[in-house]
């Protein structure tokens, strides 16, 4: 008797299986996923990906959105380093990089013509007082580091206008920071 009541048991879990699998398979035809919805909504998804690679960070991006630090990674998960280092030939994307810009550079660059990009890098640094001076901690990806380094070069003395030696200095010292963060290349 109790090999027989085993037996209906079995046929009882293994038809609930096959129908839970049915349910699934039909579900999938209409294009259901099944799992917990994204926390980032299809229609935040986009942002997020472009303020991601505008070089704004994970965290930043969670605060602003009202969701956790894992749920903005499920939305950029294919432009993560990991997620990218297997694939072959294709480049990884930058990620944000967190540096002190010397504040004289910081003071030009703010009455410069800027990208975008590079504005928005500038706006969102934290001054922090060093001493007399002060730097501007600023996080961004290294193009838009690059860019900003290449927009101070007046401050080396352009032709006919001779440089400030406090502001050459500075200048010289943003590069070596700008140059030991970023590797340049094979």
């Amino acid at each position: 008797m109790v090999q027989t009541l085993a037996a209906g048991g079995e046929l009882q879990r293994d038809l609930q299986r096959e129908l839970t699998y049915d349910g699934l398979r039909a579900a999938e035809a209409r294009g259901n996923k099944g799992g917990r919805r994204p926390a980032v909504a299809a229609a935040k998804t986009e942002t997020v990906r472009t303020a991601y690679l505008e070089g704004r960070s994970i965290a930043a991006l969670a605060r602003d959105h009202g969701v956790s630090r894992g749920a903005i990674r499920t939305a950029v998960a294919d432009l993560l380093p990991e997620h990218t280092a297997g694939d072959q030939g294709v480049p990884a994307p930058e990620l944000p990089v967190v540096l002190d810009m010397p504040g004289k550079v910081a003071d030009f660059l703010r009455s410069a013509e800027l990208e975008p990009a590079e504005r928005a890098a500038l706006d969102q640094g934290v001054t922090v007082r060093r001493g007399q001076g002060c730097t501007l901690r600023v996080s961004a990806v290294p193009a838009v580091y690059r860019g900003l380094l290449a927009r101070c070069q007046p401050l080396d003395g352009v032709q006919g206008v001779p440089a400030v030696p406090a502001q050459r200095k500075a200048r010289r010292e943003y590069e070596n920071r700008v140059s030991a963060l970023i590797p340049t290349g094979p």
